[in-house]
């Protein structure tokens, strides 16, 4: 069970984020926790904002309204310029909800197969919603620019990892967890996140 003030709750059923989730917060003091790990069964959210920053609110006040715990929610997503912008708030659901990742990707590489390597450009976004009561709510967002491959590569991350290429030209998919946090998107939300979170002596 989830009993100290440092406890936050994790309002995402994926596992691979609740990690992240974890080793970032984690220097700061912030005990990460799933909603398994709590003891709670969130089920599905209908994320219906036409932003990312809107459907990080509504899975953070979903999970904060079941629990009544401080809870944490990101949404973030796959924004691609020649796609104009797609897919988006769509990301997890690009092509088709019953897609795998891997199918997922293919099925981006195969829009994108007539798209020149300076036209590729493409970047991770997200944004995240800390909701510690009704009136208490603390937001960061995080970008990281780069650009889409044009063969999948490794195996490491998750979603587009294996396609998405740093500014740097090193793929999220051959990367090791803590060099990804340093760059991506998430790490940099997170990081903000943590640097509000340290002026909050009340909680921290």
């Amino acid at each position: 069970m989830v009993t100290r003030m440092t406890d936050f709750l994790i309002a995402s059923n994926n596992a691979h984020k609740v990690e992240e989730f974890k080793r970032i917060l984690s220097p700061l003091g912030i005990n990460a926790v799933s909603a398994k790990e709590a003891g709670f069964d969130l089920g599905e959210v209908i994320e219906d904002g036409s932003t990312f920053a809107e459907n990080a609110l509504i899975k953070a006040k979903s999970a904060f309204t079941a629990t009544g715990l401080p809870s944490v929610a990101d949404d973030s997503g796959l924004c691609v310029d020649a796609l104009d912008g797609a897919p988006g708030i769509f990301t997890a659901r690009y092509g088709s909800e019953e897609f795998s990742d891997f199918e997922r990707m293919a099925y981006l590489l195969d829009n994108m197969k007539n798209v020149p390597k300076e036209k590729r450009t493409a970047r991770f976004v997200c944004s995240i919603c800390c909701m510690l009561s009704e009136g208490d709510i603390i937001t960061a967002e995080g970008v990281c620019d780069g650009s889409i491959a044009f063969e999948i590569s490794g195996d490491g991350g998750f979603g587009y990892d294996p396609l998405f290429l740093a500014p740097d030209g090193r793929c999220f998919g051959v990367i090791s967890a803590e060099e990804k946090d340093k760059l991506s998107h998430r790490g940099k939300a997170l990081r903000k996140l943590s640097l509000l979170l340290k002026d909050r002596k009340d909680l921290i």
